[in-house]
């Protein structure tokens, strides 16, 4: 643009996802909006004066024609209390996520006396909790204790990650979490748990998006840290974190495949959003036995 190179910014691409649905112009049967990552995801509640960017986009695109919206790993899907009226998917990557987990850790077991599943936040419980009545494993939890007195780049600073739950010692530990964006507290949780005599950890987030860079990962891994961090294709993936040794890639798109699949045919796609059978299958598959919930 004018003779340089214009990155898109989030806003350019949502202006391009309406210019999409406009060309339409109301002669779809439906229209469905698989959007990967949210727009604005992460504004979806107001704590002083500041736009609700997520409820008005959807709002935007529900009055535009669009019937159903279907995003992975929504950082809130209460979200979706704005367009009431509408569809909304928040799908999670859960099968997909034990899958890589099982063929990138060959010596890995989900036996409920040598691992358990970390939330790094109490605002990520809700998927971990899946994972832990799913695989039959302990869960534990992080809370975050906050500085509410003063602001930092727009929010409270953190003063400390304290863990609640049983012992970690000597278990592998899987840290699930929404997003991976400066990576920061990801590591902080990492740390704490190997100071609590932890085994292996390992990261799994759907989006990964490394804002400040692969270093600090780099000095985790090097130093023990973290022995792999497992991120999804729904974003944009660097050649130089493809070829991390601590990366790997969470191939979705089988799965995406499948979803437009049904869509296209006007089938429930009610049975893909719960991968709980699936999950048994391979498990038992790979001979891992668990303790269903």
């Amino acid at each position: 643009m004018y003779g340089y190179t214009v990155p898109y910014s989030p806003d350019d691409h949502f202006a391009n996802l309406k210019r999409a649905i406009s060309a339409v112009g109301g002669k779809a049967h439906r229209i469905t909006v698989i959007m990967p990552m949210l727009y604005e995801g992460r504004q979806h509640k107001r704590t002083s004066r500041e736009s609700l960017d997520c409820a008005l986009s959807l709002q935007e695109l529900c009055n535009m024609g669009v019937d159903n919206i279907i995003t992975f790993d929504a950082h809130d899907a209460r979200v979706q209390n704005a367009i009431p009226l509408k569809g909304f998917e928040s799908v999670q990557p859960s099968y997909q996520m034990i899958k890589a987990i099982v063929n990138n850790v060959p010596d890995f077991s989900f036996d409920k006396d040598k691992v358990v599943v970390i939330s790094p936040d109490e605002g990520g419980m809700g998927r971990c909790i899946y994972y832990s009545t799913v695989l039959g494993i302990e869960l534990g939890m992080f809370y975050k204790l906050r500085d509410y007195s003063r602001v930092v780049n727009g929010r409270n600073p953190i003063i400390a990650h304290q863990y609640l739950g049983n012992s970690v010692e000597g278990k592998d530990c899987i840290i699930v979490d929404d997003m991976i964006s400066s990576g920061e507290s990801m590591l902080e949780v990492a740390k704490k748990l190997k100071a609590l005599k932890a085994n292996r950890i390992f990261v799994c987030s759907c989006f990964g998006l490394f804002c400040e860079g692969l270093d600090k990962f780099d000095e985790a891994y090097s130093d023990g840290i973290i022995s792999k961090v497992f991120t999804t294709n729904l974003v944009y993936r660097t050649p130089e974190l493809l070829n991390r040794d601590w990366f790997c890639d969470v191939d979705l798109s089988k799965y995406v495949s499948f979803i437009i699949d049904r869509l296209n045919h006007d089938v429930s796609v009610s049975t893909l959003l719960d991968p709980s059978d699936k999950i048994y299958a391979f498990l038992k598959k790979n001979g891992m036995d668990v303790n269903k919930g």
